[in-house]
């Protein structure tokens, strides 16, 4: 079996800039087992395989270690992927997904994409993310993800990382963020869980942030910096039960897989 694979930046402009996504496309579904060994393989924060059915595209998100529900940088991947090779007509995408339906919409470079939004709920910070992160945030809510609220960007540049500690957690993962010095606001995502350590740039983070800063800067559209170390910039709104995000992508590698 010979399936074709591209490597996509997504959420930047520049090659070995944003999040590297893997995206598979497919004729019909194969096996969730292949399907994890080749995310696997690849070795990158997420896989994206999906199936044309219909109008709409039926897709999927693997990290090396497991399927997850929702992921804005591999949906943006696969968005171009579509428009790039497989229909360059298109400039608007349905995805039947884990998360429901998804809609992804295409403006001359830049993908727009709308998710629903995962507003926090306020809690005690447990001892595994304070160890886990080496400091003490302001504020600690709970969505998915934890996401641990800073006063300044240096501090979450600085944190004193633990991720044994933050495997502990209930969670799927750990978002800090803080009120950014160029931009609205700045994060990062911690995953070790399903084997990222830290992601380079998260879509489905912002569904938790974007409520949030709405609410702290009152405003609905929102520049958003990642700043990991390939760091990636969202533009950001809140529309309610839905939060849009929107960035460009690049192609990086085009290929086969033999099976």
């Amino acid at each position: 079996m010979k399936l074709p694979m591209y490597q996509i930046d997504a959420f930047t402009n520049e090659q070995f800039k944003g999040n590297p996504a893997a995206v598979c496309p497919l004729a019909e579904w194969i096996d969730v087992e292949l399907m994890q060994k080749i995310a696997a393989e690849n070795n990158l924060a997420e896989t994206a395989f999906f199936v044309k059915n219909g109008s709409e595209y039926e897709l999927r998100w693997f990290t090396p270690k497991a399927e997850v529900d929702l992921c804005g940088h591999a949906t943006l991947a696969a968005a171009f992927v579509i428009c790039t090779y497989v229909d360059q007509s298109v400039t608007e995408i349905s995805f039947t997904t884990k998360s429901g339906l998804l809609k992804v919409t295409k403006e001359e470079n830049i993908y727009s994409l709308v998710f629903p939004a995962r507003p926090g709920v306020k809690c005690e910070a447990p001892d595994e993310l304070l160890k886990g992160l080496g400091k003490v945030p302001k504020e600690v809510y709970k969505a998915r993800d934890y996401m641990a609220v800073f006063e300044t960007e240096e501090e979450i540049l600085n944190l004193e990382l633990d991720m044994t500690e933050l495997k502990k957690l209930d969670g799927l993962g750990v978002i800090a963020t803080a009120k950014g010095t160029e931009v609205d606001f700045v994060s990062r995502f911690f995953v070790p869980k399903v084997g990222i350590d830290e992601d380079p740039v998260t879509g489905s983070t912002h569904c938790t942030l974007v409520p949030y800063w709405k609410e702290v800067l009152g405003k609905n559209e929102l520049v958003a910096l990642q700043v990991s170390e390939r760091g990636g910039k969202l533009y950001c709104e809140d529309l309610g039960e839905k939060v849009k995000m929107s960035g460009d992508a690049v192609v990086y590698l085009e290929g086969y897989i033999f099976l």
